[in-house]
């Protein structure tokens, strides 16, 4: 576990009670912090082209991917405004990512139509022992606690069904707010919904710039964790 600026409070490890003294909300990024894929993207990716006539090592598919991943968010960055979403946009990026992977193979609309089922299954996911944990932490410690993602629709049906996603009464996907992170108008919006301010707010999350600077961008403070 790793954190940054003011948020080196809340190092459990070492004993030190999380969350820490005046957070009044704790928000929880999803996929890498509370949960993860099972099987990994590039085993479900290569899969889901086998059943569609096409073989691509997991190795070829782990670089295309990342490449495409970053492409969209560059995309997402020169919008004007700037990564402002929808559910469309959301599945348009996605229908981007896969077609990038396989360079526009003949079956990578099906693929995609298989990918975007699969990912919006339970079954595609695990929960993190250790998000598991700072949810439990923050929910017996009476704190308002919230989940909000760069993830679309498809996360709200997901998050009823899956521990801990579905301890937490506040859900919020990016394809819902019309933001994504790291869209200051994102943190701005859930503060509206959680009438709270931005000195109260944690947001947990594992990653560098959407989660954790980019929460303290907003005024939150942020706590980054790893595996």
């Amino acid at each position: 576990m790793t954190s940054s600026g003011d948020a080196v409070l809340v190092e459990t490890s070492s004993g030190v009670v999380f969350p820490p003294e005046g957070v009044d909300v704790v928000v929880f990024d999803v996929v890498g912090t509370l949960v993860e894929p099972s099987p990994s993207v590039a085993v479900a990716y290569q899969q889901a082209a086998l059943r569609h006539g096409l073989t691509v090592d997991t190795s070829i598919i782990q670089q295309r991917f990342k490449a495409a991943w970053r492409r969209q968010e560059a995309i997402d960055a020169a919008g004007v405004p700037a990564f402002a979403t929808s559910r469309g946009r959301e599945a348009e990026r996605w229908q981007a990512i896969v077609d990038d992977v396989f360079e526009g193979a003949a079956p990578a609309a099906a693929i995609f139509a298989d990918l975007w089922e699969h990912f919006g299954r339970v079954e595609a996911w695990q929960p993190l022992a250790h998000g598991r944990d700072l949810v439990r932490l923050a929910i017996d410690a009476g704190v308002t606690v919230a989940l909000a993602s760069n993830f679309d629709e498809r996360l709200l049906a997901i998050a009823e069904r899956l521990e801990p996603l579905s301890w937490v009464p506040h859900v919020f996907a990016s394809s819902e707010i019309g933001w994504r992170k790291p869209a200051p108008e994102f943190f701005r919006w859930i503060e509206r919904r959680l009438g709270c301010g931005p000195a109260s707010v944690l947001l947990v999350g594992d990653d560098p710039e959407l989660d954790v600077a980019a929460a303290r961008r907003a005024g939150w403070r942020s706590l980054g964790v790893v595996g």
